[in-house]
């Protein structure tokens, strides 16, 4: 029975694939929890492991008050109201607008690596750039972006746009190069122009595929935007993780960190949703 589980050909059942896929998530909870109430019980005033309580507490204040650099006011407010004016609406609402714009400057970077494949001129004039460019540590540029762009948003979203878009380029070269050259041929048989070749033939064939990569790379996005507000910014996610860590916030910085950890999950599940839709004929993890 045990030689079985490691078999190339075992298919469990639907309910082993639920309770398998649930129990390093138990094990980590269960375990947080008992070291939480082993240093407590040695420590009342123990603070690096929160309890459920305490961070509960902390989360319903990050969510209920606003920030402390926040001027509060004195009259009643609606519950909304008081979200809306909430230091996690405030940081969440900072660091999705950052994240969603630099992933919008990442567009491009299909277009070019798509006509660097396809188009040898474009290809010699930017190919050697682009893998040189791609071996420079992005976060060793920070200075230098702070001092050309500042310490306001454009440093940040260069940060990331720098540090992602070479890895989504020579991505999209990589795979543009991988579509048979067959169809091109074919296609040029057929009357098509060169950019109808690009636009309507190649790009349709590796568009869910870079989708993916861009999909996979949603951490480093999230990676070098956090780099940049823990380092110049007055708010976001990753400035109150930040900031709270000089105070030992452990009951706020835990849900603060499994609060990004749910947000990029539910990014990845849209994507991957919308991929799926727009492209049936797609299987790939």
């Amino acid at each position: 029975m045990s030689t079985s589980l490691f078999r190339i050909y075992a298919k469990p059942s639907s309910s082993t694939t639920v309770l398998l896929s649930w129990m390093l998530f138990i094990a980590g909870i269960s375990s947080y929890l008992y070291v939480a109430d082993q240093r407590h019980k040695a420590n009342a005033e123990e603070r690096v492991t929160p309890t459920v309580a305490q961070m509960a507490h902390g989360m319903y204040d990050a969510v209920m008050k606003p920030a402390e650099e926040d001027e509060t006011s004195s009259e009643e407010v609606s519950g909304f109201q008081r979200l809306r004016n909430s230091m996690l609406w405030k940081d969440t609402v900072a660091t999705s607008r950052r994240f969603i714009i630099s992933m919008l400057l990442l567009l491009p970077a299909v277009l070019l690596g798509l006509h660097m494949s396809l188009f040898p001129y474009v290809g010699a004039f930017f190919l050697r750039f682009i893998l040189f460019f791609d071996k420079i540590v992005a976060l060793s540029l920070l200075p230098i972006l702070f001092i050309a762009f500042g310490i306001d948003e454009l440093s940040k979203i260069m940060l990331i746009v720098i540090g992602v878009t070479p890895t989504i380029v020579l991505d999209t070269f990589n795979l543009t190069n991988g579509v048979p050259n067959e169809q091109v041929v074919k296609a040029f048989t057929l009357g098509c122009d060169d950019f109808t070749v690009a636009y309507r033939v190649v790009l349709k064939q590796v568009w869910p595929r870079v989708l993916n990569s861009i999909r996979l790379n949603l951490k480093s996005v999230m990676l070098f935007l956090f780099a940049g507000e823990m380092i110049a910014s007055t708010d976001g996610l990753a400035y109150r993780i930040a900031l709270l860590r000089r105070h030992m916030g452990m009951d706020v910085i835990i849900p603060y960190v499994l609060w990004v950890a749910l947000l990029l999950f539910l990014v990845d599940l849209s994507m991957r949703l919308v991929n799926r839709w727009l492209h049936p004929w797609f299987h790939e993890a």
